[in-house]
């Protein structure tokens, strides 16, 4: 069994670990999750993880090292374990935006192994629509990274240029969709539920539609054909959503928040 450790234990990587141990990927005792001030991980030490404060050591430990630091924190913590990297042992795993593989090869060594990682913020209950993106790792490394977060969701690789753009479609995406749900309760209230019935009549009606398109692998188009009739009040209603812009809008959005991803790369990198 691979040792790993989580380094930078916040949201994303504490919801990894649950992850990996829930699917019986890895025991608790085989992770380490670091942090600043241990006491945050107290409830995690008390179910069998290893916490530290320790990254030099949680490193020389591990097999595989997943960086979850803020962006601004990173350089700090790769000049602190570059000692403790050994090119022939470890994976390293960056699930930081905006950092390159290449930018943490720079600083840990040409010769080791690194993945680029980008979940979303469904990771949290088990479903993340996750890229990964690596241009050295070996195929064994990305298929055993590819099974780690499977267990907290969907796994796409893609090309790590194309980062910036999963970054809009998968990362922002969330919001996207929860605004077009909350648009939809919206309606709801106005054409007259109760708020919390509204609320709760969009987001299953959304879940169900998300559903419908994994379960039987269809187009959109399919779907929504099943649902339109001639004159019926669904096409009617579609029509007027897409003569006020809303599939454009949506678009337009998407593309923009790629730019600003990139532009924040840019600036980060």
């Amino acid at each position: 069994m691979k040792k790993i450790a989580i380094i930078g234990s916040g949201n994303i990587g504490l919801s990894l670990a649950k992850g990996l141990v829930k699917a019986n990927f890895a025991q608790a005792a085989d992770i380490t999750l670091t942090r600043r001030n241990i006491d945050h991980l107290k409830s995690f030490a008390d179910i069998g993880f290893v916490v530290s404060n320790n990254n030099k050591q949680a490193v020389a430990d591990a097999d595989v090292v997943i960086l979850a630091v803020l962006p601004q924190q990173l350089n700090t913590v790769l000049d602190e374990i570059h000692a403790s990297v050994d090119p022939a042992k470890h994976l390293v795993i960056s699930v930081i935006s905006g950092v390159s593989c290449a930018a943490v090869r720079e600083k840990l060594g040409d010769n080791v192994e690194v993945m680029r990682v980008m979940p979303n913020t469904a990771i949290a209950i088990g479903q993340s629509m996750t890229c990964i993106a690596s241009d050295n790792a070996s195929d064994e490394n990305i298929a055993d990274v590819t099974r780690m977060f499977e267990t907290v969701g969907s796994v796409v690789k893609i090309n790590e240029d194309l980062m910036t753009s999963a970054t809009a479609l998968c990362a922002c995406g969330i919001a996207f969709f929860l605004r077009a749900i909350r648009a939809a309760s919206q309606g709801g209230v106005e054409i007259g539920f109760h708020a919390d019935e509204a609320l709760k009549m969009a987001v299953q009606t959304a879940k169900g539609a998300a559903d419908l398109l994994l379960l039987h692998g269809t187009h959109p188009e399919s779907e929504i054909d099943k649902v339109t009739s001639p004159k019926g009040c669904t096409i009617a209603g579609l029509n007027e959503m897409e003569h006020n812009g809303f599939s454009s809008s949506l678009i337009k959005g998407i593309k923009l928040s790629a730019l600003k991803a990139g532009n924040l790369y840019t600036k980060e990198g």
